[in-house]
């Protein structure tokens, strides 16, 4: 605890604290990011895989296999491959950018999931009916089953954009000077990391409370109306 008082003066300074900024705002717009290019990709493909046409039969076989396997396979082995797939074909991106677009994969794969079992809780009966009314696809979504499905939709999404906050971390294995990215380097500058890593989770609880808090909110209107 002495080491760590003593620390103190040469830890908290307006160069570190700058640095814990922009590492707080790179984590936001990864997380974001790839939480809306995944919530809408999801959608995507969970509407694909509702379809009957045999003409999309090829692009629901894709969603199939894509959501499955990506569901399956850990986040960091995701990352990798994503990373040193560019790197092989000697393609030249921001480590940001590459760490988005394997955290996007991975959202999208589970938002898939996760919209999908939100469209099996409504009766077939209700499709059929639709059906019956020359409604189409997207007009039975709209009007039928999204309306519905959004109360078991929205809290199980919500839930997983926290979690997913968490799992931006995992950025920080290819260089992108996130959060713990951040904390990992104050600590090889010999900095405590009670201190470091203490200041990351502060950040990181400010960044998944007030998510976390919206949703319950959206959660309880969505119920009472």
């Amino acid at each position: 605890m002495t080491d760590i008082l003593a620390q103190l003066p040469r830890f908290v300074t307006y160069p570190n604290m700058l640095f814990f900024g922009y590492a707080f705002i790179m984590t936001l717009s990864l997380s974001a990011a790839s939480c809306l290019a995944g919530a809408l990709f999801g959608f995507a493909l969970a509407t694909l895989r509702v379809t009957n046409a045999m003409w999309l039969l090829p692009l629901r076989v894709f969603a199939i296999a894509f959501t499955e396997s990506f569901r399956r396979v850990p986040p960091l082995v995701v990352l990798f491959l994503v990373f040193y797939s560019f790197s092989i074909a000697q393609v030249e991106l921001p480590t940001f950018v590459v760490a988005l677009i394997a955290l996007c994969m991975i959202a999208t794969a589970f938002i898939t999931e996760i919209v999908r079992g939100g469209y099996d809780t409504i009766p077939q009966a209700q499709w059929d009916a639709a059906a019956t009314m020359n409604f189409g696809l997207l007009q039975t979504l709209w009007y039928v089953v999204i309306p519905q499905a959004w109360r078991v939709i929205i809290p199980t999404l919500f839930v997983f954009f926290v979690m997913f906050i968490k799992d931006s971390a995992l950025a920080s294995q290819i260089g992108v000077m996130e959060l713990t990215f951040v904390g990992k380097s104050f600590i090889d500058r010999g900095i405590s990391p009670v201190l470091a890593f203490g200041v990351v989770l502060v950040l990181y609880f400010v960044l998944s409370y007030p998510l976390a808090l919206v949703g319950k909110w959206l959660e309880n209107r969505l119920v009472s109306s």
